[in-house]
C-alpha cells in the first residue's frame, strides 16, 4: 500500500442516500462472476440486489471517498442478506428471479452453526477492481476485528480455489477449522469449502 493511500472505514448506513446503491455495485463487482447466470449486466444485478443487502451490517473502506472494499458482520440470528422475491422477479425476470429467490434462501439466509452472542460472522468480502492491491480489504477486516464485544470471528464456506482470499484471511489471523467437500467439482472447479475462525486471546 502506498504511503499516499488514506483508507477510512465506515458503516454502510453512514454512506448517505446513495449508500445502498454503492454497496450493491461493490458487491456485484466482487461476486458478479458467481451471479452471471442471473444477468451478465452488472448494473442490472446491482439494481436487483440493492434492496437485499442490509446496509447497517456492512463495513465499507473508502479511498478518496470512493467505496474500495466491503465486508458484512453479523451475529446470532442477524442476516446481512434479506431479499424480496417479487423484487428479484421484477428486475431479473420471472424465471431467473424465481431461481434467484430459491438459491438465495438456501445459501444466504442460513444462520451460522452454533451462532450466539460474541461470535461474529464476516461475509461477502469484496474489493473494487481499480483499488485492488491498495490494502482496502485488509483495512476492512482489521477494522471489524478491532470492534469490541466479540470473542470469536468466523468466515464460512470460502472456496478452496480462492487463494488470494484465503491468503488475506490468514495474514490477518484467521485459521482453518473445517473443510467441507463438494460434489460439483467437475463443473465448478471447487474441491471444498473452507471455514476459518479467529479467537481472541
Amino acid at each position: 500500500m502506498s504511503e499516499e493511500t488514506t483508507i477510512r472505514v465506515v458503516r454502510g448506513d453512514e454512506l448517505g442516500e446513495e449508500g445502498s446503491a454503492r454497496i450493491a455495485r461493490l458487491y456485484v463487482e466482487g461476486f458478479g462472476d458467481d451471479l452471471a447466470f442471473f444477468s451478465k449486466d452488472p448494473e442490472r444485478l446491482a439494481v436487483a440486489l440493492e434492496h437485499a443487502l442490509v446496509a447497517r451490517y456492512a463495513h465499507v473502506a473508502l479511498i478518496d471517498g470512493e467505496p474500495a472494499a466491503l465486508a458484512f458482520l453479523v451475529q446470532g440470528d442477524q442476516r446481512c442478506f434479506e431479499h424480496d422475491a417479487a423484487q428479484l422477479r421484477r428486475h431479473l425476470g420471472w424465471y431467473k428471479g424465481t431461481i434467484a429467490d430459491r438459491v438465495f434462501r438456501s445459501q444466504f439466509q442460513k444462520v451460522m452453526p452454533d451462532a450466539g452472542p460474541g461470535i461474529g460472522e464476516i461475509a461477502f468480502v469484496a474489493s473494487a477492481r481499480r483499488f485492488r492491491g491498495r490494502g482496502a480489504a485488509k483495512a476492512v477486516l482489521e477494522h471489524i476485528l478491532s470492534l469490541p464485544g466479540y470473542r470469536e470471528f468466523r468466515l464460512e464456506d470460502i472456496s478452496d480455489v480462492n487463494e488470494s482470499a484465503l491468503g488475506l484471511y490468514e495474514r490477518v489471523g484467521f485459521r482453518e477449522y473445517r473443510r467441507r467437500r463438494v460434489r460439483h467439482t467437475r463443473w465448478s472447479g471447487i474441491n471444498a469449502y473452507v471455514s476459518m475462525r479467529l479467537v481472541r486471546g
